[in-house]
């Protein structure tokens, strides 16, 4: 392994804190990639990593190795892009939600693959905001405000809510006439995988956003069991209004208190803050920006 693929090597497993992770991403035995970071370390004379059973971290002098290897590493993939006439190449790892990938991602999926046949795309799914480092993503796509300063955000939209109701809560607890009319009404409990409690429902009023806890005899931490609950009757939901387009279509949940919606979510694409974007994440993050323009949220 020569120094270039030893750096690229170094990079990978301080990014999945992990040498079988690393090995695996590269296509290569674990015993090689040990191998050639103690050769690694040898050489530069510096211990880079300390290792445990269960975790790998960088020194003092690793870190600051990692740092300079991150703009080496994306010079050179940029140099090699270029001979080959600047066509983006590699595995793009993106993390998005289910729903929202099926709704909006996967119907345009194939023009930007047939721009960029060089570019094998690898689609996580979830609810939680990963770690983008360590876990190997490129970028994520998420609703709601992160809390984690180490990423960078692109703004795609704000994606308008609503609340439904299946017809026979409706039948069974009544429409509600305004939020003061919510008393003896149930919700779907949502909980939140940030912070592991459900979520309050929210309402625009004449005030601003108003909070209201109802109670809710089930609850769920994924968004299409939390739909499904909502269509066999178990509560109130709030969720983006695109995922309600064809139930309410086919009658199979009605709109309640359409004056007073939930305040829209923003949604962006975020990546990590300390490395240069590779042309494959690049030339994503423009698609992505241009598929929401144009989106029927």
């Amino acid at each position: 392994m020569d120094r270039l693929d030893a750096m690229r090597l170094f990079v990978r497993v301080i990014d999945r804190r992990s040498f079988t992770a690393a090995a695996a991403d590269l296509g290569i035995p674990r015993s090689t990639a040990t191998e050639a970071i103690r050769r690694l370390e040898r050489d530069l004379g510096s211990r880079l990593l300390e290792r445990t059973t269960r975790h790998v971290a960088p020194t003092p002098d690793g870190e600051a190795y990692y740092r300079r290897c991150l703009p080496i590493l994306a010079d050179v993939d940029e140099a090699e892009g270029a001979l080959r006439g600047g066509e983006p190449a590699g595995v793009l790892r993106i993390d998005a939600h289910g729903a929202l990938t099926r709704a909006f991602l996967l119907p345009h999926l194939p023009q930007f693959l047939e721009a960029y046949p060089q570019i094998s795309l690898q689609i996580g799914q979830g609810d939680r905001l990963v770690d983008l480092v360590r876990e190997g993503v490129d970028c994520v796509i998420r609703a709601g405000e992160p809390n984690d300063s180490g990423l960078i955000m692109r703004r795609l939209s704000d994606i308008p809510e609503q609340t439904c109701a299946s017809p026979q809560y409706i039948e069974r607890h009544g429409v509600p006439a305004s939020v003061d009319d919510l008393d003896g009404h149930q919700m779907i409990g949502f909980v939140s995988s940030r912070t592991g409690r459900v979520m309050p429902m929210e309402f625009r009023t004449g005030e601003g956003i108003r909070e209201v806890t109802l109670p809710c005899r089930v609850t769920a931490n994924e968004a299409e069991t939390a739909h499904h609950l909502a269509r066999m009757g178990y509560g109130l939901i709030q969720a983006p209004r695109y995922r309600f387009r064809k139930d309410l279509a086919k009658g199979k949940l009605v709109e309640v208190l359409p004056d007073h919606p939930p305040p829209p979510l923003p949604l962006a694409v975020y990546y990590p803050q300390n490395r240069q974007l590779s042309p494959r994440v690049r030339v994503f993050l423009d698609w992505i920006v241009a598929v929401f323009d144009v989106a029927n949220l």
